[in-house]
């Protein structure tokens, strides 16, 4: 079956363009040229989403967070393409949620490429992970993406979810944030060292100051406390 992608840009001649090198490639494509159309066009429930940044009624920021927020949509790769350049941005995206991140102008070589490696990736990762993780009052569902502490749900985007589950499924295990940036974003993906202490920080203010699970290793990296 032919994968599914929603491409979204204000521009049509970028949206044309893409179009033909995607459906080139053997992929069914759904457009959108507009935040708010884009967020009635994923009831196609495509397999990825290609997102332009500055666009007419929502940016792609907000779009990112709405589907992020809308069930079933938890996991489901979204790259963005902008022409803004700065680490503040790239950031942003992917503590929204985002998967990868293209600037413009696109290569279609490039974008193929890392259009196939997310959805590769998103296909083994529902293959090979555990369902839950339950550690004292905390449960991370890896199914519904959703962490409860103490019975109440804790919204987590999907990168700290992500971070989050890695670190607690190797309990008492030291991970350098080189390995974490490997492993949780991808090779495909260039983010920054200090992108890991950013969603770090995010996840520990989220869960119980008494119960401070994740632990910084000086000068190495991060290890989830064992139990055991």
């Amino acid at each position: 079956m032919k994968s599914k992608i929603l491409l979204v840009d204000d521009e049509r001649d970028i949206v044309e363009f893409l179009q033909y090198n995607l459906v080139q490639e053997g992929f069914d494509v759904i457009i959108a040229y507009d935040g708010k159309e884009a967020l009635s066009k994923i009831s196609g429930k495509p397999d990825l989403i290609i997102l332009d940044i500055m666009m007419p009624i929502l940016d792609g920021y907000e779009v990112c967070r709405r589907i992020r927020d809308t069930k079933g949509f938890e996991t489901t790769p979204i790259i963005f393409l902008t022409a803004k350049a700065g680490e503040y941005d790239e950031i942003l995206g992917l503590e929204l949620g985002a998967s990868d991140y293209i600037q413009k102008p696109i290569s279609p070589k490039k974008l193929i490429a890392r259009v196939k490696s997310n959805i590769r990736k998103n296909d083994g990762k529902s293959e090979t992970v555990k369902s839950k993780i339950e550690i004292g009052p905390l449960v991370i569902d890896r199914e519904q993406y959703v962490v409860y502490l103490n019975g109440k749900e804790k919204v987590f985007p999907r990168k700290e979810f992500e971070l989050l589950y890695y670190l607690a499924n190797n309990p008492g295990k030291v991970f350098s944030r080189d390995t974490l940036l490997k492993d949780v974003w991808g090779t495909d993906v260039f983010v920054v060292d200090r992108t890991v202490d950013v969603h770090i920080r995010k996840i520990r203010e989220k869960l119980d100051k008494n119960f401070d699970l994740i632990e910084t290793i000086k000068g190495v990296g991060y290890r989830f406390k064992s139990f055991e």
